[in-house]
């Protein structure tokens, strides 16, 4: 236990901060609310009403999400490849290299959907 008490007390620190944050931000912060401030915020674009069944998404967002998980999940699989690299031998690199491979197939798709191109 004496091995985690720093990182306990770390964590604890952070979310007595964070805590203490948010409250004194509700409690001190200005309260001038009006009709924009409480209306959605949608990235400068003035809100739309959607249809009452949710309404279609461009394949753009799913383009920009699959690019991120694909580079999210190549990054956590090449960082421990790399670092355990001259224990695994051949039979590592022949794997890393097929998982690579899938890796490339899946950001081809992405680029032939148009996914990079940033309009």
């Amino acid at each position: 236990m004496n091995t985690y008490a720093p990182v306990l007390v770390l964590g604890a620190l952070g979310a007595g901060f964070a805590i203490f944050s948010v409250v004194m931000a509700t409690l001190i912060g200005p309260k001038r609310y009006n009709r924009a401030k409480l209306e959605a915020y949608e990235c400068g674009i003035e809100p739309t009403p959607t249809p009452a069944g949710g309404g279609r998404f461009p394949i753009k967002y799913y383009l920009t999400a699959m690019l991120f998980i694909v580079f999210d999940i190549e990054i956590v699989f090449l960082y421990p490849w790399a670092v355990t690299f001259d224990a695994l031998g051949l039979f590592g690199l022949v794997e890393m290299l097929l998982f690579v491979l899938t890796v490339f197939v899946a950001y081809a798709y992405v680029w032939r959907r148009g996914g990079l191109e940033w309009d």
